[in-house]
């Protein structure tokens, strides 16, 4: 068996309704995932099954997702290898837990995302680690213009976790 990390991008099927953990559990354990956790009420889960390609993983739970919620929602995954690396890749890691994201990426960024995003900065710290984005708000966050460019029409398929999850699912894995 293979651990690996599925991450949500959206927990919201529309107004008002949203995505309850036990319910994405029960779906990942339908499609024969197995020893699911979840970790917080924002699409985390930590599971085992059979060795496969990550691109495999994903489709199966889009499908599954689809057919369970009725609507698309990209799911980002990783095995437990490359969890544990980008949580040790963290470039930021003195900066405070939820004012710190990742930006985890299905396709590696481009080299030039951060002069794409230059414009936008307002004295965050950015880097990209073996594709991955990390941000650094320096509790700044909320004020950012930054946020809401980071979008998958600019960047691609990707999602953001903050630093607190990321050391929270690292921590699963390992356990």
């Amino acid at each position: 068996m293979a651990r690996y990390v599925a991450l949500l991008h959206s927990i919201v099927l529309g107004a008002g309704r949203r995505v309850v953990m036990s319910d994405l559990k029960a779906m990942a354990e339908s499609l024969g995932f197995r020893n699911v956790r979840t970790l917080v009420a924002t699409g985390n889960l930590v599971f085992e099954a059979e060795p496969q390609l990550i691109a495999s993983v994903e489709a199966q739970f889009e499908a599954g997702f689809a057919a369970a919620f009725g609507k698309h929602v990209d799911i980002i995954a990783r095995d437990a290898d490359a969890w544990l690396r980008l949580a040790e890749g963290n470039p930021f890691p003195e900066g405070i837990g939820s004012e710190v994201i990742v930006r985890v990426m299905r396709q590696p960024l481009e080299p030039d995302a951060l002069d794409r995003l230059a414009k936008y900065r307002q004295g965050e710290r950015m880097a990209v680690v073996d594709g991955d984005l990390w941000i650094d708000f320096g509790l700044k966050a909320s004020e950012t213009k930054l946020l809401p460019v980071l979008t998958t029409k600019r960047l691609g398929v990707g999602t953001m976790r903050n630093w607190n999850t990321v050391r929270g699912l690292a921590e699963m894995i390992r356990s």
